[in-house]
């Protein structure tokens, strides 16, 4: 069977956005697996696929499916409906329009275009946001890929912890040079530097030589 056959099968339609930044809106991996099957139903006209349609599509058990769900709408990112058809018979729907509203939301605040003959493009922003510029060093100076757990970490880092770019570098550099190639060593060599009330790179650099 070839591409073109493939074809046939149709494609689902995803925005950038949600790619690049599903972790800033506290998404998990699982999460968008199942928003991704979501999408595709409802753009082949299925919008309330059962819970064991969405399992055989991913390597989730249907519990899984059910608790991701619930996890979705207790996140405001997911809402179920009730309509009714042009017969007048009642069923529901899955709508993600939160997500998206959310996601619309903070593309806003902060993927910033400064006008509209900028040469900055969107699609540069999305690529390198921080967390996927900090994920690529982090998978170079680890020598293998992030877990999705580990990824997860790092975006709290940054959304949760609000610890700079630029200080979580500073802690890989450390914890390279020490040979300790763990998100939990680096975790407290963040936490050592914010209980001395360093937030500067000049502060960190600081603290260093004197412990040096």
């Amino acid at each position: 069977m070839n591409y073109n056959n493939y074809r046939e099968l149709g494609f689902t339609t995803l925005p950038n956005g949600l790619i690049a930044y599903y972790s800033q809106l506290q998404i998990s991996d699982a999460q968008l697996i199942l928003i991704i099957q979501l999408e595709a139903f409802s753009q082949r006209g299925e919008f309330f696929p059962s819970n064991e349609k969405l399992a055989a599509n991913t390597n989730l058990s249907v519990r899984d499916v059910g608790t991701l769900i619930q996890q979705l709408i207790d996140q405001n990112l997911l809402t179920l409906e009730q309509v009714t058809d042009t017969s007048g018979k009642i069923g529901n729907r899955y709508n993600l329009r939160p997500l998206y509203n959310k996601l619309e939301e903070y593309l806003d605040q902060h993927i910033l275009i400064k006008h509209k003959h900028d040469s900055t493009d969107i699609t540069d922003n999305l690529n390198n946001s921080p967390i996927n510029q900090l994920t690529r060093r982090f998978e170079i100076e680890f020598g293998r890929y992030l877990s999705p757990i580990e990824k997860q970490e790092l975006a709290s880092w940054i959304n949760i912890d609000h610890y700079s770019p630029k200080m979580i570098e500073l802690a890989l550099r450390e914890a390279v040079l020490s040979q300790v190639y763990s998100l939990k060593y680096i975790d407290r060599i963040l936490l050592n530097w914010q209980n001395h009330n360093l937030r500067t790179e000049e502060d960190i650099e600081n603290f260093l030589r004197r412990g040096r």
